[in-house]
């Protein structure tokens, strides 16, 4: 049988794979030929960063931004020589007002490299009116975008604009002007800051590689980590990526986060929320959409779990039919699905014990069922080995649900990049036997 990940394969039958087994991850491999056809060696555009929208926030909560420019920053995965930006207004009830937008290399604070502002088009025009429930891509510009670097987004809105559509838990300061068009300002005039990213979702290069879309929650979203460190699971893989070369491979592999704080696998938040959409009805705009999609990595479900009540429980067979749907809507476009499992929370306001024997029996389906591409035992990484219901106290943040810094850390650690060499699908005739090796 091919398999998907063939070296990977070969070294397993060998044992020579111990020190990915001590990572305490689990992987099943999957054939190789992608069913879509695309040529990922070929020059296209790639996702280098990423967060997905959310909103509308309520009324009384929402920000009014007013003939000013916001410098929102952002930090790479992959570099690349040319580059281009997507903007959101699929939350909003009225067309956004783009004024102008602008790219640069990040300085520090709000101010940008001198030499390195590029003034954004969109469709050729210098300013852009984005209809309600659209998005937009800027036109390509020439910057040479280190990886692993700041970049900083500007963007000028001359009227009176509501943040309807933005990522609420950003972990980043970004910058609000003075009343004015700063957008090339080298040094930024500053009235305010914000931790939030409004209307931008996406940051491309354009290269040859594929893009790891993370999609999940807070736990992806990275709650709790520290401000401006970039310390999200997330980023400590593309880190990985970039600093483990194995000829050429995964430093060609951008890292585009989808986790929103309080996202659900089935279920919406109440109104005014800014936990999003649930992942099935977002799957098309904040994973298929993404440049270079290639790769998906899924952590959602704990919040389906504590949220859920005794008169409308969610059962583990309602997450695995959810977590089914994904990884057919993900094959159908020849991206290949890698399951995670839930993280411990006894502990967290929501714990209880049937809600954790849910959490078990779908962990146990994630390692054991083979329909995911691949498995990362979050789990075993986190949990507390005298009680593995609860979080070990060295990653724990203090709320018994999310990791702190180190924590964020070790899950990002313990992801195999084996699991990123292949760049195929399943091949549903081979024989159901074939398909899983488990490496313990």
């Amino acid at each position: 049988m091919k398999t998907m990940f063939p070296a990977l394969h070969s070294r397993a039958r060998r044992g020579a794979i111990l020190a990915i087994a001590a990572l305490s991850c689990t992987l099943a491999f999957s054939p190789a030929a992608a069913r879509d056809g695309r040529d990922w060696t070929a020059d296209q555009w790639l996702g280098s960063w990423g967060s997905a929208p959310a909103g509308p926030p309520l009324e009384t909560n929402t920000q009014i931004f007013n003939n000013q420019t916001v410098r929102l920053i952002v930090h790479s995965s992959i570099g690349g020589t040319r580059a281009r930006i997507r903007l959101s207004n699929e939350m909003g009830a009225t067309p956004l007002r783009i004024g102008g937008a602008h790219l640069a290399l990040r300085a520090g604070g709000g101010d940008i490299a001198d030499g390195s502002d590029r003034v954004l088009t969109f469709s050729g025009a210098a300013s852009i009116t984005i209809a309600p429930g659209a998005a937009v891509l800027s036109d390509a510009v020439e910057l040479a975008v280190p990886a692993l670097s700041d970049l900083a987004v500007s963007l000028y809105l001359p009227a009176a604009t509501p943040a309807t559509t933005l990522h609420g838990t950003a972990l980043q300061t970004n910058y609000v002007s003075l009343p004015g068009n700063y957008l090339g300002a080298l040094t930024f005039p500053t009235e305010r800051t914000i931790t939030q990213w409004p209307f931008l979702t996406e940051v491309d290069v354009q290269g040859n590689g594929a893009t790891i879309v993370t999609l999940g929650n807070s736990i992806t979203d990275g709650t709790r980590s520290s401000l401006d460190r970039n310390s999200r699971w997330p980023d400590w893989l593309a880190r990985r990526l970039q600093i483990t070369r194995d000829g050429g491979i995964n430093s060609r592999l951008g890292v585009v986060n989808r986790g929103i704080s309080g996202n659900r696998l089935l279920s919406n938040p109440p109104l005014g929320s800014l936990a999003g959409r649930n992942t099935q009805e977002r799957f098309d705009r904040d994973v298929l959409a993404t440049a270079g999609a290639r790769y998906l990595t899924v952590l959602i479900g704990i919040n389906d779990i504590g949220n859920s009540t005794p008169e409308a429980p969610v059962s583990t067979d309602d997450l695995i039919a959810g977590y089914r749907q994904i990884i057919a809507r993900a094959h159908a476009k020849g991206i290949a699905v890698i399951g995670a499992t839930l993280t411990p929370f006894e502990g967290a306001g929501y714990y209880s014990p049937q809600k954790e024997e849910v959490r078990q029996a779908v962990n146990n389906w994630i390692r054991g069922s083979d329909e995911f591409d691949g498995v990362i035992d979050f789990d075993r990484v986190l949990r507390d080995p005298a009680n593995p219901r609860r979080f070990n106290p060295a990653y724990d943040s203090g709320d018994h649900l999310h990791p702190n810094d180190l924590g964020y850390e070790a899950m990002g650690n313990a992801v195999p990049l084996e699991l990123f060499r292949g760049i195929g699908l399943r091949d549903e005739t081979a024989p159901a036997a074939e398909h899983p090796t488990t490496i313990e």
